[in-house]
């Protein structure tokens, strides 16, 4: 039995985590291809790692030796989780879009553009528009250049500036999370035991490696049937993609033509039933009381809405005024900017001992080993001091430079639980922090240069949590959890991490100027970045006052989640989790509920019927779901390199 960490395993992840920061921005944005990340479950680390499984398998098999440790391959999977998702979804898909949006759209008459490149520092972006334009255009037969003739014709020395002032900032916001996962690491994974959904099959795949036993994992007759089933499923749905006269099976019904659009099932009548087999397997590892609480609460918000509309009490969308969260049109919506704050509190109160064994680190004679690291909490309060130092060098006004980076953190570590306990593949962020930071003081206080730059700087990491970092170094706390080489593994994610920023940075800044911006697939990068600069026009020309509907539902939504809370605290026979109602309103849900239920209602008839040794052996066919899935994933994503794509098996 062999469980060890050794430097081949850490180079192995590191060459492949480098060559997915290249390929994944390309894949995506020139391609237009499945992409290799586009969740907290990223296709293309699990496909390598699942290969590297098998091959185990078979040098164990012939040699007696395995080709890599379960650590090794656990490593393997966090490395490239974290560079295919700064590469592109995490961080760079929208990053030149969003600071250079002023100067380029200023020839296309949007009267913002004017606004704007007054208000926010000319440091965020170049000071020569012709830069910009050839950004968007490429340079003159830029498809033709070869790698080193592309890279000495960028004019990084007019990006130089840009680059160093937002690449602070970034690199403190990863300061930030890395420092915040730290301290709460130890809490989440040992103190409170969570399960890690996402986790599971990549541990399952580790532990048979750990123990040398991967051939009869392999083997195994429930995961070789679990995995046959997407297999055929995305075999005959895929050759339907390329040929048409193949035929396929339906895995999308749209449920909402069966629900009127007005009256109590009004909220109803756009459901849809996703059938994704991988979601089933998350679900069917997630916890029962968490699983059944994501689709109730669901389906809870839907039936609100439709009580709310015949009770006369439905606000119309245009109560809410202008927002900046994607998907926030409703105002019953803004209850979950109250549940995450209620949430937070919880989060802090149960790891309230934790946190305050830090402090018994300054006083002689009480050391605390199993307390946070004192440099974590130092670091973390560093970086916030830091953040707000940023804002007010660029002439943020002090309030707007302090609250800003704060809400944004509280939120990121609200959602991460919410994806690391939950075990959300998929996650769309309702509110951001302006969102409640203005429907519940107004705009005033923020000033106008303090609008325009906090929009921007949210839009530059907190908008978008598809791909955020904080969930992952979660996971990777509960994989370096009392393992002998953690310190080596935080010591490469604090190496990496700066690494992928300013590697995905400089590639596709490459490729902007090699193919153009605008003939790149950045309409959704386009269309949601125009769109935030002119709701910051819109309250510039007209500010809100405090929004009595937004005060109003996110009151509702604290009172909600404290009687949560303290039913799930005090009542051991509670059916419902706190984290249910987090999700209610997201976005993500309308894909997800479904298999959620699918799972959980499997994971529900195993243990009622068979108990804890049926469950056992019908993990093995949950996880060949999972493993089918991603494998079937890969393996077309790989044909849409070579001939176009043309077939997705995750509605992402």
């Amino acid at each position: 039995m062999t469980n060890k960490l050794r430097l081949r395993g850490l180079l192995f992840g590191l060459a492949f985590g480098i060559l997915l920061c290249i390929l994944t921005p390309w894949n995506a944005a020139v391609l237009g291809n499945t992409p290799f990340g586009g969740g907290h479950f990223p296709l293309a680390p699990f496909f390598l790692i699942a290969w590297l499984f098998f091959l185990s398998a078979l040098g164990k098999r012939f040699t007696g030796r395995v080709l890599f440790s379960g650590i090794e391959l656990l490593c393997i999977w966090l490395v490239c989780t974290i560079f295919t998702g700064i590469a592109y979804a995490g961080l760079t898909q929208t990053f030149f879009v969003n600071t250079t949006a002023p100067d380029f759209f200023s020839r296309d008459g949007f009267r913002w553009t004017q606004t704007l490149s007054e208000l926010l520092p000319q440091g965020w972006r170049p000071a020569n528009p012709d830069i910009t334009e050839t950004l968007y255009n490429g340079l003159p037969n830029g498809r033709s250049m070869g790698f080193m003739t592309l890279l000495s014709s960028i004019p990084w020395a007019q990006w130089s500036i840009p680059l160093l002032s937002w690449g602070s900032f970034i690199l403190t916001i990863y300061l930030v999370l890395f420092c915040l996962a730290r301290l709460l690491g130890h809490q989440w994974v040992t103190n409170e035991r969570m399960n890690f959904p996402l986790l599971r099959v990549p541990q399952l795949m580790g532990e048979h490696l750990a123990e040398d036993t991967p051939e009869p994992w392999i083997s195994n007759g429930f995961l070789l049937s679990g995995l046959a089933l997407p297999l055929f499923l995305h075999a005959l749905n895929g050759l339907h993609a390329y040929m048409p006269s193949v035929p396929e099976i339906q895995t999308l019904i749209l449920a909402g033509d069966y629900f009127p659009k007005f009256g109590l099932f009004s909220g109803f009548h756009k459901l849809k039933l996703s059938i994704v087999l991988a979601f089933i397997g998350f679900a069917f590892f997630t916890p029962r009381q968490i699983s059944f609480s994501l689709w109730f609460f669901f389906l809870w918000a839907g039936l609100l809405s439709g009580i709310l509309s015949v009770a006369g009490l439905n606000a119309p969308e245009s109560a809410l005024g202008v927002t900046f969260g994607p998907e926030f049109s409703r105002p019953e919506q803004a209850q979950s900017i109250g549940a995450a704050i209620v949430f937070a509190f919880f989060i802090l109160w149960l790891a309230r001992r934790e946190l305050l064994a830090i402090f018994t680190q300054f006083l002689p004679g009480h050391k605390d080993v199993q307390a946070p690291p004192l440099l974590a909490g130092l670091g973390f309060l560093l970086g916030l001091f830091l953040l707000t130092g940023w804002g007010i060098w660029f002439r943020l006004p002090p309030l707007t430079a302090i609250v800003l980076p704060l809400c944004a953190v509280i939120l990121l570590l609200v959602v991460s639980r919410l994806i690391c306990q939950g075990g959300l593949p998929y996650f769309i962020l309702t509110v951001t922090p302006l969102d409640a930071l203005i429907g519940c003081f107004g705009s005033s206080f923020l000033g106008q240069a303090g609008l325009a730059g906090s929009a921007v700087m949210q839009k530059v990491l907190f908008v978008d949590l598809r791909e955020s970092l904080l969930p992952t170094l979660f996971h990777g706390e509960k994989i370096a959890s009392g393992h002998p080489s953690a310190r080596a593994m935080r010591l490469l994610l604090a190496l990496i991490i700066p690494l992928a920023a300013i590697l995905g940075l400089c590639i596709m800044l490459a490729l902007c100027y090699k193919y153009g911006l605008r003939d790149m697939n950045a309409d959704w990068a386009v269309r949601s970045t125009l769109a935030v600069h002119e709701n910051i026009q819109r309250i510039l020309d007209s500010p809100p006052a405090p929004n009595s509907w937004t005060i109003g539902f996110t009151i509702a939504g604290m009172c909600t989640m404290f009687v949560l809370i303290l039913c799930y605290w005090r009542f051991p026979w509670w059916p419902l989790h706190p984290i249910g109602f987090l999700a209610a309103y997201d976005a993500s849900m309308r894909i997800l509920w479904f298999s959620l239920f699918l799972g959980w209602l499997c994971n529900h008839l195993c243990l009622h019927y068979g108990g804890a040794i049926l469950f056992r052996r019908l993990r093995f066919f949950f996880a060949g779901l999972i493993l089918g899935d991603f494998l079937m994933g890969g393996f077309w994503a790989l044909i849409g390199i070579f001939f176009g794509p043309g077939y997705s098996i995750f509605p992402l």
